[in-house]
């Protein structure tokens, strides 16, 4: 039997031709007024898939979600689930459930009572209510817990409460509104484990909407990036990490050092070019670029070595500079580095050992350089 690991690792939907979508955005707008909050977008979810709608304040993201839900309607285009034109469909009708940041508990009501309350006004029976509401409460571990009310409860535990009651009705779908932005740093990510391994147990479909980049990266099998009410780039966390499509992804996702520059030459795979400080670089790529045009290149601040010696391969890739600001994060020690030209790199490496002899220090000249394969170059 394979594990949820494995399952995880193989499941890829979206690159099988054959493969339908059991969600689909088709040319989706929705207009309040004179604002266009999403534009003409069409995308695709697959069933089973963890996909997660990524984006700054005001970008879409809710908008889209509230109208799958059926609490906004398109102004124009077509919402499918599951083969189902949802227009003119009211939220209490569609196969979805939403899980609200707030997570909309009723105080007056103890756990299990919260967790009943959908089902209740679906009219089911008491005895099938009870064993619902047992599975839900066995589901997300608060049996324990059933008779007790919101006010004593921590903030994690009212995060599965509110999990619980949205998963009772068992929807083809589970919509979920920045569902842990309520949470600290360190429940907020072990949640998102819980999260992950809960919804591979179910085999449901998940969508959230989150501006937290790790959240994204961590539960999603794609993520769609969200910018003035369109989608920029939908990908895998590794590939829009990695790989990404614009100046904007490789910006907003993570920390990022962009070189802006002219290209000077190409060959096979690869470009050349000096950016406006001066610094040649050569770089792998796919794409082609014709010479004179303006490119940036996106490096990480893991992909940045730094040594106290030019590297052998110098002038090509590398800069000279000074430590400029240093930040102990614990797990890893981030630098910026001034470059000659003005510039500021940052530059990250692993604290892999205890202690470190003639550790790197504020003000010391340095050299940084970077493999040919370490960046992305992006057209302007």
């Amino acid at each position: 039997m394979k594990s949820l690991g494995s399952i995880r690792r193989s499941f890829a939907p979206w690159a099988d031709p054959a493969s339908k979508p059991f969600i689909s955005f088709r040319n989706v707008t929705k207009k309040f007024g004179d604002f266009t909050a999403v534009d003409d977008l069409s995308l695709n979810i697959y069933t089973r898939e963890f996909f997660a709608l990524l984006g700054a304040s005001g970008c879409g993201k809710s908008t889209l979600l509230r109208m799958l839900a059926g609490f906004e309607q398109p102004t124009s285009g077509e919402i499918i689930l599951d083969g189902q034109n949802l227009a003119g469909i009211p939220p209490y009708r569609r196969p979805v459930n939403m899980m609200f940041q707030s997570y909309a508990l009723f105080p007056h009501m103890t756990v299990e009572n919260n967790i009943a309350f959908g089902l209740k006004q679906d009219g089911m029976s008491k005895a099938d209510i009870a064993e619902r509401v047992q599975q839900m409460l066995k589901l997300v571990k608060l049996e324990k817990f059933s008779k007790r009310k919101p006010h004593q409860l921590s903030g994690g535990q009212r995060q599965r409460v509110a999990l619980a009651r949205s998963l009772a009705k068992r929807p083809k779908v589970l919509l979920l509104d920045e569902p842990l932005g309520a949470l600290d740093k360190k429940l907020r990510e072990e949640t998102q484990f819980e999260l992950m391994d809960l919804q591979q147990e179910l085999g449901l479909t998940f969508v959230v909407v989150t501006h937290d980049q790790e959240e994204a990266m961590t539960m999603a099998d794609r993520i769609a990036v969200m910018s003035h009410g369109k989608v920029v780039q939908v990908a895998t966390p590794a590939e829009i990490y990695e790989a990404p499509n614009s100046r904007f992804v490789a910006d907003f996702i993570g920390d990022v050092n962009l070189f802006d520059g002219t290209v000077t030459g190409a060959e096979a795979g690869f470009v050349q070019l000096e950016t406006t400080g001066g610094i040649p670089i050569r770089m792998m790529s796919p794409d082609c670029f014709a010479k004179g045009m303006r490119v940036a290149v996106a490096i990480r601040p893991e992909k940045i070595r730094i040594g106290r010696q030019a590297p052998a391969h110098a002038p090509m890739n590398t800069a000279e500079g000074e430590i400029w600001d240093i930040g102990y994060l614990g797990d890893m020690t981030v630098f910026h580095i001034r470059l000659k030209d003005g510039g500021v790199v940052k530059a990250s490496t692993l604290n892999a050992v205890r202690a470190i002899e003639d550790p790197l220090g504020y003000d010391q000249e340095v050299w940084i350089s970077f493999g040919d394969d370490a960046g992305v170059v992006l057209k302007d």
